[in-house]
């Protein structure tokens, strides 16, 4: 965690945040892109980040979206939160339709296989994603869906 945390916290908790998405998504990519993956705006609030890289279930065109990340054994939790809102990110159903998807982590670029973690698996590690990111906690009680969470394991 970093000086810019607490902040970071607070602005993710603010109710209108999930209509700005996809300004935020597209500035990060943006200052991804530019700084070779050096910098995100979860990395300057001292946050765990992943770019995830997977094919459109319908397309097969590879789609980019910067993530918070959780670290857990020897890969990353990621749920799709989408701050609480009403819906799925898109992204979700492209990784349940996914074989594999890729995991970008600064410069570092890893094949992985995404697991949905589901029943008392989830129930564990939703306990832990909350200690890194605890508005995961406000965003399950924002929306009436189950906020799905995927173990990405890279491949050996």
């Amino acid at each position: 965690m970093g000086l810019l945390t607490p902040l970071a916290v607070k602005i993710g908790s603010v109710g209108w945040m999930p209509r700005l998405l996809p300004q935020i998504t597209w500035v990060d990519k943006l200052l991804q892109r530019g700084s070779c993956g050096r910098w995100s705006l979860l990395r300057v609030a001292g946050l765990p980040n992943l770019m995830l890289v997977v094919a459109g279930r319908k397309s097969g065109v590879p789609r980019s979206t910067p993530l918070l990340c959780v670290p857990y054994r020897n890969g990353y939790l990621i749920a799709g939160s989408n701050f609480g809102g009403l819906k799925e990110p898109v992204w979700v159903v492209n990784v349940r339709a996914a074989d594999r998807v890729t995991v970008v982590v600064g410069a570092e670029r890893r094949e992985a296989i995404a697991r949905e973690v589901t029943g008392e698996e989830r129930a564990v590690v939703w306990e832990h994603m909350v200690k890194t990111w605890p508005n995961y906690a406000l965003y399950a009680a924002r929306t009436d869906r189950m906020i799905p969470v995927f173990f990405l394991e890279p491949v050996a």
